[in-house]
């Protein structure tokens, strides 16, 4: 791996990543809406805290790394990753390394689920296949199966090689099915910032639209 980066970086990069793919009306992203980005609750493990000054720091860093640019495209200082460009990614790796970054470490069928508003894979077998390229090229690993779980997990090597961590205890299925229900919460919350802002910019529209003709 020709890179390594620290949390704070793996976090700023992944949330830039996702931005650039899901909601790239928004992007290239002001430091406030990335500060935002990383310290969002949905799809964020672990959910994180970060002040802006942690924030510039991580990006300065990315920024020396040739990772990540200063946007020029407006008056507010906006930034944009060129990770994946520059390592010449499609979309389906791109998603996939997104939520690695973002999620740390997951099954195929997480992942596949997890990268759908970035990307839709056909199947299982489309998402195996491209974890494959990406382990060949050196971005991802497969981990070793832990005890009590079925299937495999995945995860990115930005931060050098993975500790695989001991096995958590088993959720009793009511705690399972909280987490679920929280988890699709923080989707929703997500999802209703996202109408608002659009609704705050068509109403800034109209307004402009409606003071030329006055």
């Amino acid at each position: 791996m020709d890179i390594l980066l620290n949390d704070i970086e793996i976090r700023v990069l992944g949330s830039l990543m996702e931005k650039s793919m899901t909601t790239p009306e928004y992007y290239p992203l002001s430091l406030n809406a990335l500060t935002n980005a990383c310290n969002q609750k949905s799809n964020r493990d672990p959910v994180v805290s970060f002040d802006e000054t942690t924030v510039v720091r991580a990006l300065d860093s990315l920024r020396g790394k040739q990772l990540v640019v200063l946007s020029a495209s407006s008056r507010v200082p906006k930034y944009a990753e060129v990770f994946a460009d520059t390592r010449k990614m499609v979309t389906r790796e791109a998603a996939l390394i997104m939520v690695l970054l973002l999620r740390g470490p997951r099954t195929v069928g997480e992942l596949r689920s997890k990268t759908e508003r970035a990307y839709k894979f056909e199947d299982l077998a489309e998402v195996e296949a491209t974890l494959d390229e990406l382990g060949e090229s050196g971005y991802v690993t497969k981990l070793p199966r832990m005890a009590g779980r079925k299937e495999s997990r995945y995860a990115h090597l930005l931060a050098g090689d993975v500790q695989v961590e001991e096995a958590a205890p088993r959720l009793e299925s009511a705690a399972i099915v909280v987490r679920a229900e929280n988890e699709r919460i923080a989707d929703l919350e997500e999802e209703v910032q996202r109408l608002r802002q659009e609704f705050d910019t068509l109403q800034s529209d109209f307004e402009k639209f409606r003071k030329e003709f006055e």
